[in-house]
């Protein structure tokens, strides 16, 4: 199994979700993140007072899928969040197990559902 981890710039968010629902991934966790990349600091202002922005707003996709299926939905994060103008950065881990708690499933039955098994073409969204 893998772990795969997209930060992506939070206007490609629904481009994403739904180039991974055509990949037949069901369950994945988003959590709003700052950054600090490449991207260079700035001013802003806020009722008069002015400050430094040096950290940029993006969104974490993470989610588990098995071996298999871990090439097919990093292509699919690409395709959907290219474009972004930032540092949108894929990380994929290795999982030593998953357990659903509900079942007691563990392994690949734990993070699988019947659709992303079946490969399905990517196509560029947007």
């Amino acid at each position: 199994m893998k772990k795969i981890e997209a930060v992506i710039r939070p206007f490609k968010l629904d481009d994403v979700k739904a180039a991974l629902l055509a990949a037949g991934v069901r369950g994945l966790t988003i959590t709003e993140v700052r950054t600090s990349g490449r991207q260079p600091e700035h001013m802003e202002s806020y009722r008069g007072t002015r400050y430094v922005v040096d950290l940029a707003s993006e969104m974490k996709v993470e989610l588990v899928v098995p071996d298999e299926a871990a090439d097919r939905v990093v292509d699919a994060i690409l395709l959907a969040s290219r474009g972004g103008g930032g540092d949108e950065t894929v990380f994929v881990y290795p999982v030593g197990e998953a357990v659903r708690i509900r079942t007691g499933e563990r392994g690949n039955e734990a993070v699988t559902t019947e659709s992303l098994q079946r490969p399905r073409p990517l196509r560029a969204h947007g």
